[in-house]
């Protein structure tokens, strides 16, 4: 069928996102609204109803042959029910997918967000062309999909890959949202870097970071900007951002050998700040086997989840 498409939905504790997508991988109409994270799963699922259905309604016409979720982990794919995600409260055990199918009347299928992201990558990205992958997203947490042999790595109720929570440090001070320290999420993420600058300037050694924060509060984009400018604190803050990411990289190189890292999310999109110091972390800790690797830019950004997404109701069609 020729105008197949697919719906497509891309659910974040902060934003839910919704698409059409060809087969091509071409968003052919897309919305975003704010997600009510705090209001329950009855609340967050009526949200994702009325945007499918609005957006149907206005969307160029084609033949729907599903829909895709991207949603948060701890997720499981095969039954399609969301576990326990930290950032959507009050959602414990919640059949997502036999919920939306009831509401919608179309075949649903889920998958762990950051395993869509990784799909979306691999297929129509930065991934394109190889067969084994790995695609870590650096944005408020890390997360990230692994595609080994030509095929998505889920492991037991699709649980595989929670790269975010390899513990990489066991005398680290820096809380992750889990409960646990030593994280690799709280050493490396966009909010490990927010909370490092912000003490940083609270203390008074980064006048810069203040200055351009100027009322609200000092964050990673404030790094990266000052960074840019040649500022040594905001260089020397990404320095050390560069250096958790690279350690956490060289594990990944070790455990599943692919032929390329696929870097995405906030954090992600200044990765030409941070190349120098990962890549001088992988030659000085990997295996001379693994250290030529690429470590690449995410190309989808915002629309790899919803491709992802897309691509698993056109899988086998």
């Amino acid at each position: 069928m020729s105008d197949a498409c697919a719906l497509a939905v891309d659910l974040g504790g902060t934003q839910l996102r919704t698409a059409i997508v060809d087969r091509s991988g071409a968003i052919r109409a897309h919305a975003v609204t704010a997600t009510k994270a705090q209001d329950g799963p009855t609340a967050v699922i009526a949200q994702i109803v009325a945007a499918i259905r609005a957006l149907r309604a206005t969307a160029p016409a084609c033949a729907v042959l599903g829909l895709g979720v991207g949603a948060p982990g701890p997720l499981d794919p095969i039954a399609g029910i969301s576990i326990a995600p930290p950032t959507l409260a009050g959602w414990h055990d919640v059949p997502l997918a036999a919920l939306l199918e009831e509401q919608l009347g179309i075949a649903v299928t889920v998958e762990n967000d950051a395993n869509a992201a990784a799909l979306g990558e691999w297929r129509f990205g930065a991934g394109s062309g190889t067969s084994s992958m790995v695609f870590v997203t650096v944005s408020t947490g890390i997360g990230g999909g692994v595609i080994a042999d030509g095929r998505l790595l889920h492991g037991r109720r699709g649980l595989a890959a929670e790269i975010g929570h390899m513990t990489i440090a066991d005398d680290s001070d820096e809380p992750c949202f889990c409960g646990v320290r030593g994280c690799w999420e709280s050493l490396a993420s966009g909010s490990a870097l927010d909370r490092r600058a912000a003490r940083l300037a609270a203390s008074g050694a980064a006048p810069r970071l203040l200055e351009l924060a100027g009322a609200g509060p000092v964050t990673g984009h404030h790094v990266t900007q000052a960074a840019m400018q040649g500022d040594p604190q905001a260089k020397a803050l990404l320095a050390a951002a560069a250096r958790w990411l690279g350690v956490g990289i060289v594990n990944l190189l070790h455990l599943y050998s692919p032929e390329r890292v696929v870097v995405g999310g906030g954090l992600g999109s200044c990765l030409e700040l941070l190349q120098g110091g990962i890549d001088d972390v992988v030659r000085a800790r990997a295996m001379p086997a693994y250290r030529e690797v690429p470590v690449v830019p995410a190309q989808l950004g915002l629309q790899a989840g919803l491709v992802g997404a897309a691509s698993l109701v056109f899988a086998g069609r």
